[in-house]
């Protein structure tokens, strides 16, 4: 009986070590993939990757580069052996409708000159490339159709970046719609949310969000904004919340917070809290201006924000028994209103946060948990001005700038750069990791970059 015992004992033993296996290869699976905008967990890191410093146009550690039709400035991501990205092209004639035009007429001249008309049919398309090679394995298009509105000089019509799960990959174009496709590009189901009105005629960037079978989609504009839950397998909306918010071009974050899981946005009124199963708005705080672009970033208990357009602001909000509104207590553990930026989103990389100021090349880093400065602002040789956000691997923050040139400095609580880098191209997306690689999407190519060695 007692060997019985012992046996039964074993065979409970190896179950269990084969099933807390079989988790963490589930788990290791979905970090192992930079499968969404700012990485596997959306905070710009990727740990235990460590892709190359030194690169050029000459070949150094330039594996493949591939052009890609029309223009997006949405992150590439990666799954298993392909990298998915979206763009739109310019197709037909020229289309000027007579509402267009009294549109256009009624624009007083500086957002005429800071804006982009619109003058074309715009195919908005979705790529599948291969990562060994950087051939174009498929590519759908999603829709044809002329937008409502304009954008700004500087932005594009495909600024929001897919997301992917390994079974579906969600492509959002914003009033063109959210579409979702199997691995082999084959459509599953097409969800369209009506038009935004976006401030200034900006156009549209918010990423959508998945997370196990719930897909999230923030709708932040000058009409009734919202934030949306639906299933992944269907389209079916789970649940819709209503805001009291203007336009934002910030993407969502899911946290477990309290032993709940929240999705946690940041905005122009307010930063708030939400529950992922119900939509149901558990906290706020105030403190951003307008134009928010930035991602919030989680760790600790702690919620990073930041804003930087007519004012410049970062901020950390403890969100642990959050309730209600939290503006102007001790929940926010420190708030600054200075060297913030307005595109790219923060880096917290382990005890250093770091923030470019608006979108020039002008980097400060902080202790995340008093705001106190380590060093900044400092201004970054070579860059003139940055729109990608800042990401991190093998103790390495990686800055790209939108003339070319590119720094990667060291982690650490001073300004140390270890290289610096050229390429013919523009750069505007935020750049995506994987376990040796760093793939860089300019306005003509997509990069992959990737040691080589050279006899």
């Amino acid at each position: 009986m007692k060997k019985a015992w012992i046996l039964t004992g074993c065979i409970v033993l190896i179950g269990s070590f084969i099933f807390q296996d079989l988790t963490r290869a589930e788990t290791d699976e979905l970090i192992r993939y930079w499968n969404q905008w700012r990485g596997p967990d959306m905070t710009g890191i990727f740990p235990g990757a460590n892709p190359p410093i030194e690169w050029s146009e000459k070949g150094k550690n330039i594996k493949w580069k591939t052009r890609i039709p029309g223009k997006g400035h949405a992150s590439p991501v990666i799954w298993q052996d392909k990298v998915f990205l979206v763009s739109a092209t310019k197709i037909g004639q020229k289309v000027k409708s007579a509402e267009l035009k009294a549109t256009e007429k009624e624009l007083p001249a500086w957002r005429r000159l800071m804006g982009k008309k619109v003058t074309h049919t715009l195919r908005f398309m979705v790529f599948a490339i291969d990562r060994k090679t950087g051939d174009v394995l498929w590519q759908r298009t999603a829709v044809e159709t002329v937008p409502h509105e304009g954008i700004f000089k500087d932005g594009s019509w495909a600024s929001a970046s897919p997301v992917t799960d390994g079974e579906y990959l969600l492509a959002y174009f914003g009033s063109s719609g959210l579409y979702c496709y199997d691995l082999q590009g084959n459509l599953q189901w097409e969800k369209d949310f009506g038009q935004m009105d976006i401030m200034f005629d900006f156009g549209e960037g918010s990423s959508p969000v998945l997370y196990d079978d719930i897909v999230i989609v923030n709708w932040d504009h000058e009409g009734q904004s919202f934030i949306v839950a639906l299933d992944k397998r269907t389209g079916t909306e789970k649940w819709r919340t209503g805001k009291d918010e203007t336009t934002t071009w910030s993407t969502p974050i899911v946290a477990s917070v309290d032993g709940t899981l929240q999705v946690i946005t940041s905005g122009n009124k307010r930063t708030r809290g939400y529950d992922l199963q119900t939509g149901k708005q558990i906290w706020e705080a105030g403190g951003l201006y307008l134009n928010t672009i930035p991602t919030p970033i989680f760790d600790n208990g702690t919620v990073f924000v930041a804003s930087g357009y007519q004012k410049q602001v970062i901020q950390a909000i403890r969100v642990i028994g959050a309730r209600g509104d939290i503006t102007g207590t001790d929940a926010i553990r420190w708030h600054q209103q200075e060297d913030a930026p307005y595109t790219p989103s923060l880096l917290l990389y382990g005890d250093t946060l770091y923030g470019l100021k608006v979108n020039k090349g002008i980097l400060s880093c902080y202790d995340p948990m008093t705001g106190e400065r380590y060093y900044g602002p400092q201004r970054l040789p070579g860059i003139k001005g940055v729109f990608a956000s800042p990401v991190g691997a093998g103790g390495r923050v990686y800055l790209i700038g939108r003339n070319g040139t590119s720094l990667v400095i060291k982690r650490g609580k001073t300004f140390e750069v270890l290289t610096q880098n050229s390429l013919d191209d523009n750069f505007d997306a935020s750049p995506a990791i994987a376990e040796s690689e760093l793939y860089l999407r300019g306005h003509k190519y997509l990069y992959c970059i990737r040691r080589i060695d050279r006899p």
